[in-house]
């Protein structure tokens, strides 16, 4: 039995309760745990061995969630990936240097190619392959940078969903190759918690999925939080069974975290906490109206230097295949994320990368979009550094107004409000007015997945 037996287990225990739903349709913890099953044996016949690299290119279905369980359980290193991914980054096929790559298409079939290893199988792979051990390569978004792959054993991520955790009915909002929605995915297959798989994770759409399957549970990014109370698309829909709402991958602003305990005030707020290098810790937030987190658990140690966390994790990734060990001598990872501290708790500041250097000031610019929100002219705003001959960088903001202004006029009374709220070298120097698409900008700068990213996990 490979290392997530015990999940295939509890799926034929929960027998007709229902398990996934993709498309309206229910499959029940038997029929998936059938479908593995059936699985671990297409992939005998198709030639592919334990220690084999195999590359999963498709998106959440019944299908996928099959493969994905048969690929673990066989012992291969499963490598998932969007075609989304693959086609932005085609370099990847190399790193990834798969003996088979599985193509799970739109209509649910499937296509098994044997691949030419271009080079030697590098040593952390063989490694695993070695000890018979199940392996999981993910990629780092790339942000700053070509994307780093990132190999873990397998076994250290599942021990996690071993112990029994409470059962909620959870919308997978997060991304099938990233660790935060195969986290997700897991801990509801291990646990009996029906998920559901979207196709659109478009604020509409989600929240019609959330009202049709009466969603308990949604894990989210503030940057789609954000855009769910700005598209108001959650008093279209009957949200009734929402319970819980978690969210990490990036800083909360102050001003989305008021709006959601406004727009959802029976719902309970969490702040998670999690890398791509290290899984998902356990996370406590002091409260639904704080960013202020507990973090931490079974199998992690943490501590601060000059500002900056670091981990030790039972569940550390191996290494990158392509990048230098990031490592401490004394075995923590250096994560970049710049905190505060406050006794067992900690505020998340921002990605030490994404820091403006204003003549040696510090700027994080999601403490400057904080308060660019709470301007009642501002719908939306992203900030970033610009380069300057004197001061190095200067603090710059796109911004999306609520309606039509006088755009000199308005620009004055923005800079007044920050100038009333900041100190002077962290208010923009230079105010752009965009129509829209300020969240696909947040996104090419903030890290769904991370080059050592915080992922928001699933559960409660």
């Amino acid at each position: 039995m490979g290392c997530i037996g015990f999940i295939l287990d509890r799926l034929k225990e929960a027998g007709g309760n229902e398990a996934l739903c993709w498309r309206g349709e229910s499959h029940n913890g038997l029929r998936v745990a059938t479908e593995a099953v059936a699985d671990l044996q297409f992939l005998a016949q198709q030639g592919i061995r334990p220690g084999d690299t195999v590359l999963l290119r498709g998106d959440y279905s019944p299908r996928a969630v099959s493969l994905l369980l048969a690929l673990m359980e066989h012992n291969t290193i499963l490598v998932p990936l969007l075609p989304a991914t693959l086609a932005k980054n085609p370099a990847i096929a190399a790193v990834v240097n798969p003996a088979f790559q599985i193509d799970i298409n739109p209509d649910g079939s499937v296509m098994v190619s044997p691949k030419q290893q271009t080079k030697p199988v590098h040593p952390l792979v063989e490694s695993l392959r070695c000890d018979g051990k199940s392996g999981l390569m993910l990629f780092t978004s790339g942000s700053t940078g070509k994307p780093k792959a990132v190999l873990h054993d397998f076994g250290r991520l599942a021990v996690k969903f071993e112990k029994r955790r409470p059962s909620l009915r959870t919308l997978n909002f997060l991304l099938f190759d990233h660790w935060g929605g195969l986290n997700t995915l897991l801990h509801c297959l291990s646990n009996g918690s029906p998920v559901v798989l979207p196709e659109s994770r478009a604020p509409e759409d989600i929240c019609r999925l959330m009202e049709k399957h009466q969603v308990e549970l949604l894990p989210a990014s503030p940057t789609f939080l954000n855009m769910l109370l700005l598209s108001r698309a959650y008093d279209r829909h009957d949200l009734g069974a929402l319970r819980l709402i978690t969210y990490g991958s990036e800083p909360m602003p102050a001003s989305t975290l008021a709006g959601l305990r406004k727009a959802f005030p029976q719902v309970d707020l969490r702040q998670t906490y999690g890398l791509i290098e290290l899984g998902v810790l356990r996370a406590k937030s002091q409260g639904s109206d704080s960013l202020w987190v507990k973090v931490g658990g079974e199998g992690y140690d943490l501590r601060v230097v000059d500002g900056i966390l670091q981990i030790k994790a039972d569940s550390a990734m191996l290494g990158y295949l392509n990048a230098p060990n990031p490592f401490t001598e004394d075995g923590y990872f250096i994560t970049g994320d710049r905190v505060e501290v406050q006794g067992e708790y900690m505020r998340f500041l921002g990605r030490d990368s994404e820091l403006i250097n204003v003549g040696g000031h510090k700027v994080f610019p999601a403490e400057v979009e904080t308060v660019l929100l709470e301007c009642p002219l501002v719908e939306d705003a992203v900030v970033y550094g610009r380069r300057h001959p004197i001061t190095g960088k200067i603090v710059c903001a796109d911004i999306q107004l609520r309606d039509q202004h006088d755009e000199t006029e308005v620009r004055r009374v923005i800079k007044r409000f920050c100038a009333e709220r900041l100190e002077r070298f962290k208010v923009p120097m230079q105010v752009q007015f965009v129509d829209g698409g300020l969240q696909s900008d947040r996104l090419k700068r903030l890290r769904t997945g991370r080059d050592s990213s915080s992922s928001a996990a699933g559960g409660p």
